[in-house]
């Protein structure tokens, strides 16, 4: 029997020693177990996003206002959190003779935002108080029945000629923007003063309102040939004025798929700054409520305008969409801090809080990311999108697309600021899986080595669509969260 010395085994001790300090050196990550972190902070700017955002009204009605001091290049890009260009016009301008339609008086301002991501949307209206006619003149000359108040034309509402050329009109319409996906949405329009459900003030005193029955027309005749595009009615088809949070015409449009479009936003002085965020609260959770506030210069004018009061709307009503109704560059430089914290409400805002993940990963073998999630806006995510995280190498290249499709951030519910809940997911992956049949075992292609993980919002098939709140974008919405290695599978 031979033993070693003390000496000999204090050799082979620091040998031992030494060969572990190597391997610790020179390959730092073997260890499996160990787990990587990320907590990414709100940048805090705005964001353009589907489905919510600033809309800049090109059209309010008149031509002039408010797209007309811009150059046919300018978008207004310096505006933060404009997504659409709102476009509402007289039924006139655009089917000026039967059948002959002026879609290029949309299509033209559109073509600039539409080219930077943006939406359109727009309102067409039959009755102005600024042009003689909303309706265009061969309708009359149809037998349209009419009546001339402080020398604007109204139509009967209910005529049947009317009722037949509008149909004809919104077919065609439908037929050329419903279920593009340029268009954010369209307002139910044709009825009342600017399209908007106004006749008190237009109707003659002998003729009785236009209620119930009539308006439901409207309603239907937009729904009949709009099958994929959101739809939108004025708060004002109940009345102004009238409080209230239920109303039978506003049920019928939310029974049709029709979202709420309020345009008393600031009109008037408090109290009377509005009158339905009540009505609003059947709509924001499943539909976008969209908000117009007053003309800004007469809103301030009348001593209506309040900043705070404004931001107080987005978060009474839920709301999806506001409106620039003013040359866009005076309310921006005259609100900029209100529209500042306003965009970081409005709509939604969708955060990761936080992500864990090994610092290895092997191929074909599972493995797990925990993260979390908050809606900090006042309003769903309705367009949904599902988490991935995308593994990518030094060039850009696409190793790996990890998408957890059980999650949803449409479900995330909304709160007040500050109190948002959180949502946890720990979901179980695997990368470059094997398949083994008769013929032998099959993986796709993976290299192996050291990448950057990102993570982003999107299809279920990993693209992403979302805009988040955080820096370090590869310039298609992925954002970087750290390093990961991957290996061979083990032996």
């Amino acid at each position: 029997m031979h033993f070693l010395s003390i000496d000999t085994l204090r050799r082979v001790s620091r040998l031992f020693l030494l060969t572990l300090l190597f391997v610790q050196i020179f390959h730092p990550l073997k260890a499996t177990s160990q787990t990587l972190s990320y907590s990414p902070v709100d940048h805090g700017k705005a964001l353009v996003n589907p489905g919510m955002g600033w809309q800049l009204y090109y059209y309010s009605n008149v031509l002039a206002n408010y797209g007309s001091r811009l150059a046919p290049e300018d978008i207004v890009e310096e505006f933060p959190g404009m997504s659409t260009v709102f476009l509402r016009l007289p039924w006139s301008f655009l089917e000026p003779e039967r059948d002959k339609f002026n879609w290029e008086i949309i299509d033209t301002p559109a073509q600039r935002w539409l080219q930077t991501g943006r939406k359109v949307a727009f309102c067409v209206s039959a009755t102005e108080n600024w042009t003689r006619q909303g309706t265009p003149q061969w309708v009359f000359d149809e037998g349209a029945k009419f009546y001339t108040v402080n020398g604007f034309l109204e139509v009967d509402y209910d005529d049947p000629i009317f009722l037949k050329a509008v149909e004809h009109f919104v077919e065609k319409m439908a037929e050329r923007y419903d279920g593009n996906p340029d268009v954010a949405y369209v307002a139910i329009g044709h009825f009342g003063m600017w399209g908007e459900g106004h006749t008190e003030v237009t109707t003659p005193v002998h003729h009785k309102s236009w209620g119930y029955e009539t308006q439901k027309k409207y309603i239907d005749i937009y729904t009949k040939h709009f099958h994929r595009t959101q739809l939108c009615l004025s708060d004002d088809y109940a009345g102004h004025d009238k409080p209230g949070s239920r109303f039978p015409i506003i049920d019928y449009a939310f029974s049709k798929g029709v979202t709420l479009w309020d345009c008393s936003i600031l009109v008037q002085p408090y109290p009377r700054c509005w009158y339905h965020s009540e009505m609003a609260q059947l709509f924001w959770p499943t539909m976008p409520v969209i908000l117009e506030h007053e003309h800004y210069g007469g809103s301030v004018g009348r001593g209506a305008w309040d900043k705070e009061l404004l931001l107080k709307a987005i978060e009474d009503y839920h709301a999806s969409y506001m409106s620039i109704h003013w040359w866009p560059r005076e309310e921006l430089e005259a609100n900029r801090d209100i529209i500042d914290r306003i965009n970081l409400r409005m709509g939604y805002r969708i955060h990761m809080t936080k992500a864990q993940w090994p610092a290895v990963i092997r191929k074909n073998e599972s493995f797990r990311i925990q993260s979390a999630w908050q809606n900090v806006g006042v309003a769903p995510c309705y367009g949904g999108g599902y988490p991935c995280f995308t593994i990518k190498n030094s060039q850009g290249g696409i190793v790996a697309v990890l998408v957890d499709t059980g999650f949803n951030v449409k479900d995330l519910q909304v709160a007040k600021p500050g109190e948002a809940p959180t949502t946890s997911r720990d979901v179980e992956f695997t990368v470059a899986q094997a398949f083994s049949n008769s013929f032998g075992t099959f993986s796709r292609s993976c290299p192996t080595g050291d990448f950057e993980i990102y993570f982003s919002v999107g299809t279920v098939y990993g693209s992403p669509v979302l805009a988040l709140p955080y820096p370090d974008d590869d310039g298609h919405k992925r954002y970087r969260m750290g390093s990961v290695r991957i290996e061979e599978q083990s032996e």
